[in-house]
């Protein structure tokens, strides 16, 4: 069971496909919102499980309607990978039935530490792939996540085709945007990065969504034949296609980095007041596509795991991540 939030969700899909892969005798069904049943389609011996979170699975009573819904599968275990209230009810309800529960363990005190401005801890933590392996692990099947495989790259559709046309160049795609502004990088600074791509022999695809994410990647693109945007042209299905089929992702640290990752695509990280020290670099990326801000000039940073805390005199820490490094490292991305 993982809810939410969508990077959170994606980032279970490279756990689930080891897993199968070293148990194919076992079947899992996973529970999630129903915008996410995309990521764990072509995933074997793996279901969906719809949770309806504003009508039948609302509230306690609703939760308890869930685990009356989950019965009829037959589950032998339950893996808690929220571990949140809600999650917290249903796995409660499994062990009070006998089954064998585990739930993740987020590492509150580890990454507090990492975090406090003074006397901090700074060091790599348990990446949440690991942490959710552990949770396996404790329900007696241990993972092995050194060996990946990914999916082949998915078959675009005609109306996908009409907008990216044939690919016979490199593709890569760019996600400017996140949920807080302190994990997005400056406009006038990505417009550089876009501009020096622009010039090479590649097509650059734009992701994101809403009327004002739109205006701006419309204005990041001007006069740039080479360069689309797909925010609002493409359904959840097509953009999942496309993105199966890009060498490269530029993304900050949000969903788009995961997806693209979870996915195989070669993905480069942008880090404002997160840092991949918490545990949330995309699966199976090398940290030396993770650029961050300079601890030198903010020796706070990090200073939030998911950026919705800002600090008086770090808006500008994103800054010290040069556009010619962020092109550098997508050309080596590349060529790899």
């Amino acid at each position: 069971m993982r809810l939410s939030a969508m990077g959170d969700v994606a980032m279970t899909v490279p756990v689930l496909r080891a897993f199968v892969k070293q148990y194919p005798e076992v079947k899992i069904t996973v529970v999630s919102r129903p915008f996410f049943e995309p990521f764990f389609e072509d995933i074997p011996n793996v279901s969906f499980f719809a949770f309806d979170a504003t009508g039948r699975h609302k509230g306690f009573f609703g939760l308890l309607q869930l685990y009356k819904d989950l019965k009829p599968l037959h589950i032998d275990a339950f893996a808690d990978l929220h571990n949140v209230l809600r999650s917290k009810v249903v796995k409660r309800l499994f062990a009070f039935a006998g089954k064998p529960v585990a739930a993740v363990n987020k590492g509150r005190a580890e990454k507090k530490a990492l975090l406090r401005p003074q006397n901090k801890i700074f060091k790599q933590l348990p990446t949440m792939f690991q942490r959710h392996a552990q949770v396996f692990a404790a329900l007696g099947f241990p993972i092995d996540l050194s060996n990946p495989v990914f999916p082949f790259a998915k078959a675009v559709d005609e109306k996908t085709l009409q907008i990216t046309g044939p690919k016979t160049v490199k593709w890569i795609g760019i996600a400017p945007f996140a949920q807080y502004d302190s994990k997005v990088y400056p406009q006038d600074l990505m417009q550089q990065v876009i501009d020096q791509l622009s010039k090479t022999n590649a097509k650059i695809f734009l992701f994101g969504g809403g009327k004002k994410e739109i205006e701006t990647l419309e204005a990041f693109c001007k006069g740039k034949e080479n360069v689309i945007v797909i925010a609002g042209k493409l359904n959840f299905h097509q953009e999942l296609q496309l993105i199966s089929n890009l060498d490269v992702m530029l993304s900050m640290d949000s969903g788009n980095a995961h997806i693209a990752a979870m996915l195989g695509v070669h993905t480069v990280t942008l880090w404002g007041a997160t840092h991949p020290f918490a545990g949330f670099s995309p699966f199976n990326q090398p940290i030396e596509n993770a650029l961050v801000s300079d601890r030198t000039k903010f020796p706070k940073l990090p200073t939030s795991v998911y950026g919705n805390k800002t600090v008086e005199g770090y808006q500008d820490a994103m800054r010290t991540i040069l556009p010619e490094t962020v092109v550098d490292t997508i050309q080596r991305a590349l060529t790899h």
